[in-house]
């Protein structure tokens, strides 16, 4: 992956680093990373996906 990525961590971490994720916008969707471990792996995403995660998330 060559783009750079903007990381954002939910407002509800409440400023702590323990029990965090942090995502990031693509061009092919979302990529999703522990926040205590920034240099480890990533989950990826594809847009539709992840539309669909948060729409559940909102009932």
């Amino acid at each position: 992956m060559t783009e750079a990525l903007l990381w954002r961590k939910s407002s509800y971490s409440g400023g702590a680093n323990t029990d965090c994720v942090e995502v990031a916008p693509t061009t092919l969707g979302v990529v999703v990373r522990d926040s205590k471990n920034t240099s480890g792996p990533v989950l990826g995403f594809p847009a539709v996906n992840w539309r669909l995660f948060l729409t559940g998330l909102a009932r």
